[in-house]
């Protein structure tokens, strides 16, 4: 993406607000899997939440027009299916072209910001199921951290049963991202990287809502992944993180993963986007082998 394109972005929000939302609106659709029935997303709804670091950059992803240009280089590649971000990332990457035959996935509630004291109460912020279905999107992404004493867990699974309840009646893909948490000695809230917690969390994931045959999982791989994805029927896909200089591990996980019948490919964001060698498309690349190589 070159600076033109990105100044016209701008003068496009101020003079023709109504052409985001048209853009997204008709936006050339794809169906949801294609023949290998495998998904390779790229994550990008981080921002919504606060959440601007890799490594030891603070604000990395803060810079819009680096994130705009890093994820129109991933979208370029035939073998990226989609991306998943919120409203304004979504509109600005659909009237830039980017979104012509990918799948658009938005996300929901943000409202659990990363630091605050209220981090676990997810509230919805981003989209809503109505709002999903308006876009012509192709699924709903709901974040769901569970932490046995924080009342806001307690709101937040009421939500997201609700949503998964919603999507599934409108025949929309509700992707849950189920993970543990614990809270340290400070109350601030830590991923619990215990695989029986995983399993439990993933579990209580799949029997949300008054239907689950349109839910789709986000979970971590781990290297007893077996055990994790036994535990459900669902199609998953696996998140990325922040992996540092662990990338190659990172891969190796997600490649063993890709066994289970039910692991069907990756939502992975500043991994990709991001990667600590500098090459978005040369990530991207070699995720693309691991899911549709």
């Amino acid at each position: 993406m070159d600076r033109t394109a990105y100044t016209d972005l701008i003068e496009a929000r101020l003079r023709n607000p109504e052409s985001l939302r048209r853009a997204l609106r008709e936006r050339r659709r794809r169906d949801l899997v294609g023949a290998d029935g495998n998904l390779l997303i790229v994550a990008a709804d981080h921002t919504a939440r606060g959440m601007l670091a890799v490594g030891s950059d603070p604000l990395a992803v803060a810079d819009r027009f680096t994130l705009l240009s890093n994820l129109v280089a991933a979208l370029s590649l035939p073998e990226v299916d989609g991306v998943l971000a919120s409203a304004d990332l979504l509109e600005e990457l659909a009237l830039l072209g980017a979104l012509e035959g990918k799948l658009a996935i938005g996300t929901m509630n943000r409202g659990g910001i990363i630091g605050a004291r209220w981090e676990l109460d997810d509230r919805l912020t981003a989209y809503d199921s109505e709002h999903v279905e308006e876009f012509g999107l192709d699924g709903g992404k709901v974040l769901l951290r569970i932490e046995p004493t924080d009342p806001g867990v307690a709101r937040t699974l009421e939500m997201v049963a609700a949503i998964t309840t919603e999507l599934s009646d409108r025949r929309i893909m509700c992707l849950v991202e189920p993970l543990p948490y614990l809270k340290d000695e400070a109350g601030r809230a830590t991923i619990d990287t215990s695989v029986e917690e995983l399993v439990r969390v993933v579990a209580i994931a799949s029997g949300l809502g008054s239907s689950s045959a349109y839910t789709w999982l986000k979970i971590p791989a781990v290297a007893r992944m077996a055990e994790v994805a036994g535990a459900t029927t669902m199609p998953i896909l696996m998140l990325g993180g922040d992996p540092g200089d662990r990338a190659d591990a990172v891969f190796d996980l997600w490649r063993s993963a890709m066994a289970q019948p039910n692991v069907r490919g990756l939502v992975a964001g500043r991994a990709l986007l991001y990667p600590s060698h500098g090459d978005v498309v040369h990530a991207v690349t070699a995720a693309a082998s691991i899911v549709h190589g």
